[in-house]
């Protein structure tokens, strides 16, 4: 797989994460029972969404080195 590829490939998974950690938040965090589903449930939200910049700083490497080889 080039870096181009992968690069966008992380793009797509960061964004995914986004719009993860928005159904998680809004599916789980407002729906339990107890006061301790619902904080489950927005620090799993909150947990999912973090892996966002790492996902984006990843593409933004691979895209860097993929213009290098260019």
């Amino acid at each position: 797989m080039s870096n181009r590829n992968l690069a966008q490939l992380l793009t797509i998974a960061g964004a995914a994460s986004i719009l993860g950690s928005i159904a998680i938040w809004a599916s789980q965090g407002g729906q339990g029972k107890t006061p301790e589903e619902r904080a489950h449930g927005e620090r799993f939200g909150i947990f999912v969404g973090l892996w966002a910049p790492t996902l984006f700083i990843l593409a933004n490497r691979y895209n860097t080195n993929a213009l290098r080889e260019e």
